[in-house]
This record gives C-alpha cells, structure tokens and sequence, in this order.
C-alpha cells in the first residue's frame, strides 16, 4: 500500500510555512523541538488496534493530513470510501478518525448507536476559543442543549409566530437589492446580514442595521474564520497545538476573529444588565442571566454562567447566520443557471399567492414545486459536507469492526446526499428527485443536510422556515440573471461549509 502525495498537497504544505517569519521559528526552536519529540513518542501509541476499520497509510507524525485535498476535503474522503469501504479511518496527526459514508452506515451510526457516538472530540482551536464552554461540547451539553432549545422555543425559533420577523427582514433586503435597478452586485454580505438578523433578534432581542459597522465587519470576518477552520493551518494546530499555538500564521487570525465575537457578545450581555428584568425576559439572554441568578442561589454555577453563555451565544450568532445565507446565494445561481425552473417556481407562486401577499408557511403544502426545488438546492449544494465531529463514549461494534472508546467520528454527508444509489441523477440539479410522477412532493430518506440522531442540527426548523420564506419572496419580488454572455461559475469554497465564489448577479423587479 503507497500514500499518495498529490501536487496539490505539496502545494498546501509549502503555502502554509512560507508565511511564516525565520526569526519567529528560531525563538522558538527549543519549545518546538520538544513538543515535536514528545509528538514523535505518541506515534508508536497510533498504530491502527485490532478490529479497527482499515485506511489509507499515514507518513510519520501527521498520518494523513496531506493525504487529503485540502480544498476538496469531502471528495477525497467520499473517494477513500470507495477503496476502503463505507466505514474507514484515517489519522489526522496523532488523532485517529472513523469516516461513516452511505445512508445505511449513518442511521446505523447516528441513530441506532447514537447514544455511542452523542460526544464532541476535543478540537483544540475551537477549545482555544471557547475553553468548550459552549452549546456543543465538554460534559453539559445536554442540559445546555435543553436549555437553548426550550428557551428558542418560547421566542417564536421555527414556530410561525417568528414568519412575521423573517417576512419584515425580507422586506429591509428587498429594499437593498431594489437600489440596483437590475444591475450587477454582489448579494453575499446583505444576504449574510439577512440571514443573521434573524437569530440576532432571538438571542440580542434586536435587529441591526445593515450599516452598522461593527455588526457588519463581524458579518465579514465570519466567512474568513469560516474558511480557515477547514484549512490545513486548521488541520495542523488541531494535530500539534502545542507547536502551532507558538507560530504565526492564519490560526492565530482565527483565534483573533472569535475574539472580537466574544468582545461583541460581551458588550451586549453588559447592555443587558443595565436594564434587566427578570420578570420579564425580552429575549435568550435575558432567559439565560435569569438561569445564571437561579443557579447562583442553589451554589451550582458550574453548569450556567457568564463564560457559557458568550460561547453559547457566539455558536448561535455563527451558525445561524452562516448555513442558510450560504444556501440562499447557492439559489441564486441554480436559478440563474436553470431559467426555465425559476420561471417554473415564479408560475407556481403567481398561482397560489399571487405577486402582492406576502408567503407564509401554510403555503408550502400547496406549492409541491418550489418545495422541491429548495429541497435540491439544499442536497446539491451540499453546505456542511461533512457534518460536525463525534465522538465515540464507549467501545462500538459498526459492520464488522470495533471502534474504541474516545474515536472520533466523521459522518460523510456528501456520501449520502451524492449517492447515485440513492439519487437518479446525483450530480445534476434535478427537483424531480422530490416529487412523484403526480407532481405531488416526496420526502426522502437520503435527505440529510442537517445530519441526524440526537446531534442534529439545533436550527433545523429555522432554517426550514427561513428557507421558504426567503426563497419565495425573492422568487416573487425578483428574477435572477446574469448579463448577456456571462454564465454563472458554480465551483464553491472549502471551508465549514462549501459557499459559492464570490459573484455578481443582476435582480429585475417583478413588480409593476
């Protein structure tokens, strides 16, 4: 068995040390020396135990870490499956990892076992940022996760009483695209601030304005932090923080964007307090300083405090401003690349809710097209590719292997929202793929944007809502070109989650 080192691996690792200054390495030589003699000690531990799923070999110290396209992480994983099996592991530094790929293999993984599988591993540049003292990770997740989700509950988050909220924020965007008059602009930063005022108004209690500085340059360097977190900077300081934390480079940019969050998110729990009422909670974190005075009266303030509370607000802020801006401007260009289907969803809302009434969400059972058509763009698109880590809390037995206690676990979801087992036509866009020879919308199994089991994505009915509605007040108000002779480029970005390239795009009012 030979390792594969492709150009574009060679290409990845030389980029990321030639940043970095000489004098800064040699002031810290002696430090990094040692963290990588005591790495070299633990590579005698990683040798793959008997039972394990099988994989690519590793070199020494890094295992596979550039054994894998960088750019295209998912592919290269998908295509691994393909050699090794839909249950492999590979070894990313000295941490080993089990990739589930197919449908059958991730229900058995994340639903059957779930309780197995339900940790976070540790990922040190995220617990450089948080200390995992956030909405997902370290040892009271599940009393934070009830928590956030009752309380998101009780502030409209997926129920109709929000539509209200989001159908308002569509109208600020619309105003914004109607300035252009068709021209071409750049959608992403306003759709971004769309998208994020939504969650904004359920954890801040307000909205922001889309001139707002600091909120926007936070909107901005979101999507950077977002692209270094899967880069091989990311790889690497996850497999030897102790020499990566004494370097330069974009992961220090990183830890320096979630700072800046974590600064902003503090400033607003001050505001809070100022004018704080605990008889009347205004929003999440009112709820949660309300939690914190209780806890604080039973002696128990381990569980909720100020500290979580940032980590927990940060998570909201960053995920729900990402993934669904993300999907949206994907819509823009399948619609652009596809006029006839985007005429096809424009007939469908003329029909049932005409060009001047704004959607609601009871009409989603009455327009089985557009309903299929935004299910497409979610598996196409394919945002979170590879869903977010777990990790194993006992010893597993999946197929015919036996995974041990303390492994981390990939779900592939590219594997299953790509699989041509699964999908007539998998790599093409396709909104028949949700609807029946009757027209009529079918769901399917294999429709996992939001991963599954207990660790699914918390937004999911969230963004279900901010999906229909967003996507079809834009379908109504807007049609979606480029100019004569452009077409639109549909390669996306490598990061937490795949975004298109940067594109200009021209929205014609339908209005009279």
């Amino acid at each position: 068995m030979t390792l594969m080192v492709t150009s574009n691996d060679a290409s990845a690792f030389s980029t990321a040390w030639r940043g970095v200054p000489l004098p800064e390495i040699k002031k810290n030589r002696k430090k990094m020396a040692w963290r990588l003699k005591e790495d070299k000690q633990d590579y005698f531990k990683n040798r793959r135990p008997k039972g394990f799923p099988p994989g690519p070999r590793g070199l020494p110290i890094v295992g596979n870490i550039f054994s894998v396209d960088q750019n295209k992480t998912h592919e290269s994983l998908t295509q691994f499956a393909r050699k090794y099996g839909n249950v492999y592991s590979i070894r990313m530094g000295q941490t080993w990892m089990v990739v589930l790929n197919s449908l059958e293999v991730l229900k058995e993984g994340l639903i059957t076992q779930g309780d197995s599988m339900v940790e976070r591993p540790d990922v040190p540049l995220l617990d450089d940022v948080l200390h995992k003292q956030d909405l997902f990770s370290g040892k009271i997740w599940k009393q934070q996760r009830r928590f956030a989700l009752s309380t998101l509950r009780h502030f409209g988050f997926g129920k109709k009483s929000l539509e209200q909220v989001v159908l308002d924020e569509f109208t600020n965007c619309a105003a914004y695209f109607s300035k252009y008059k068709g021209s071409l602009f750049n959608p992403q930063r306003i759709v971004t601030c769309m998208t994020s005022n939504i969650i904004c108004s359920i954890v801040f209690g307000h909205r922001f304005e889309y001139s707002d500085e600091k909120f926007v340059n936070l909107i901005d360097m979101f999507d950077e932090a977002f692209q270094i977190q899967e880069s091989i900077w990311s790889k690497l300081y996850n497999s030897f923080p102790g020499v990566m934390r004494l370097l330069p480079g974009p992961h220090q940019t990183f830890l320096q964007i979630w700072e800046s969050v974590k600064d902003f998110i503090r400033e607003k729990i001050r505001e809070h307090k100022k004018t704080w009422d605990p008889s009347e909670p205004r929003d999440f974190i009112d709820c949660y300083l309300n939690e914190i005075e209780m806890n604080k009266e039973q002696n128990d303030s381990d569980i909720f405090n100020e500290e979580t509370l940032i980590g927990i607000a940060l998570d909201l802020f960053s995920a729900g401003t990402e993934t669904t801006s993300t999907t949206i401007r994907w819509a823009f260009l399948y619609m652009v690349k596809y006029p006839e289907i985007q005429e096809k969803v424009q007939a469908e809302i003329d029909r049932v809710i005409g060009q001047y009434r704004q959607p609601s969400c009871d009409d989603r059972t009455k327009m089985p097209y557009t309903n299929a058509v935004i299910h497409e763009i979610q598996r196409i698109s394919n945002i979170v590719p590879l869903s977010v880590a777990h990790a194993t809390n006992k010893e597993v037995q999946l197929l015919d292997y036996t995974i041990p206690k303390g492994i981390v676990i990939i779900p592939n979801l590219t594997s299953v929202l790509l699989d041509e087992n699964e999908w007539e036509t998998p790599n093409t866009f396709n909104p028949g793929h949700f609807q029946n020879k009757e027209g009529e919308f079918v769901k399917r199994a294999a429709f996992l944007p939001f991963s599954a089991g207990k660790r699914a994505c918390l937004g999911e009915n969230l963004a279900k809502m901010e999906l229909f509605l967003f996507f079809t007040s834009f379908m109504q108000q807007f049609t979606f070109s480029m100019p004569a002779g452009v077409k639109p480029v549909m390669d996306y970005r490598f990061g937490i989650t795949l975004s298109p390239q940067p594109f200009e795009i021209c929205a014609q009012s339908r209005l009279n």
